[in-house]
């Protein structure tokens, strides 16, 4: 009799590869290039496709640890607050004589915190969703930053600030290289650890992992604080890139940046997605927005065709994701 043997991948097949949600995304972004090339003459312009990228890359650093709190069957709709609260207490402190250098470290520890409280509130408080949670802190951040500033602006940055939203590597955007880096370190902490296995199993059968002696809270208040300091992130550069900050800043974020992970695949019943998916729905929207903007489609008709694309995601019968979950199997 051969031995049985356990193993987390299954056998690769041709068809399975290329019926991955990420091609149909790749088709899909595609789609989206050549249609906005023949719409405006303008969007394959390089200083012109550079400056739109630009645009859309703040929020994408919230994009990344919003992956693995969707895999956790979680969601987290603070992130938005959490950014305006990290730069407003940035700029106030700035305005107050505190050196930049200091201030910019105390919006990352502003964020990290902020994270770690939706966190620390999730796994006490059990009998409330998470939605339930962040839609709390989410008023209470916000309202915190109106506090401090109430409806003024703080600005005049140090010039060395402005090259967070604005510099060049080269010809390459400061911002774009450094999303590619966090996009790997979190990409290689989602598939090549066994903290991202846990995450999957987590999101599968939360019941399962804790009674495996996996450490349920400990996790969610990990991924919950990391979405905290990529918040904190994205306010440095969007605060950099604007030249100023008022209370009131990234209102909507959190929805555009859950639009972009579900566009990406990520399985919002837990347990299911890929990086790689959602970092190219970040593109996919980011573009498809910057090539419909030249010719002046209005703001509401690009929220139909996203709300279109996000249906279209959820709804494609018979796509599975290959080699993405937790579960073993027998062969």
């Amino acid at each position: 009799m051969e031995p049985r043997v356990l193993t987390s991948k299954k056998p690769f097949t041709l068809k399975g590869f290329f019926l991955q949600w990420e091609w149909m995304l790749v088709l899909l972004f595609v789609a989206v290039i050549v249609m906005n090339v023949n719409l405006s003459d303008y969007f394959w312009d390089y200083n012109n496709l550079r400056d739109a990228t630009m645009s859309f890359l703040d929020k994408a650093f919230i994009v990344l640890p919003m992956v693995f709190i969707i895999i956790l069957a979680d969601i987290d709709i603070s992130v938005g607050s959490i950014v305006a609260l990290s730069s407003v207490i940035m700029a106030d402190l700035y305005a107050h004589g505190v050196p930049m250098e200091l201030a910019l470290i105390v919006c990352l520890a502003v964020g990290t915190l902020c994270g770690y409280i939706n966190g620390l509130l999730i796994v006490k408080f059990k009998e409330l969703s998470s939605v339930i949670v962040t839609l709390s802190t989410m008023i209470i951040y916000r309202g915190i930053a109106y506090i401090l500033l109430k409806d003024q602006s703080v600005g005049k940055f140090p010039k060395w600030f402005n090259y967070l939203g604005w510099g060049y590597v080269g010809s390459i955007p400061f911002i774009l290289i450094a999303f590619a880096v966090f996009a790997v370190l979190f990409g290689i902490l989602l598939h090549k650890t066994t903290f991202g296995r846990k995450v999957y199993a987590i999101g599968s059968n939360p019941t399962a992992s804790r009674y495996s002696g996996v450490q349920v809270d400990r996790i969610k208040i990990i991924v919950f604080t990391l979405a905290g300091l990529m918040s904190a992130v994205t306010a440095l550069f969007l605060t950099s890139r604007m030249g100023s900050t008022r209370p009131n800043i990234a209102t909507g974020y959190e929805l555009d940046v859950i639009a972009m992970v579900v566009l990406g695949g990520i399985s919002t019943a837990g347990g299911k997605g890929r990086m790689i998916g959602a970092i190219l729905a970040v593109f996919l929207i980011g573009y498809l927005r910057y090539g419909l903007g030249l010719i002046n489609i209005s703001a509401q008709t690009l929220l139909i065709v996203i709300g279109l694309l996000l249906i279209f995601a959820v709804s494609v019968p018979k796509l599975k994701w290959k080699g993405t979950g937790a579960k073993g199997k027998a062969v």
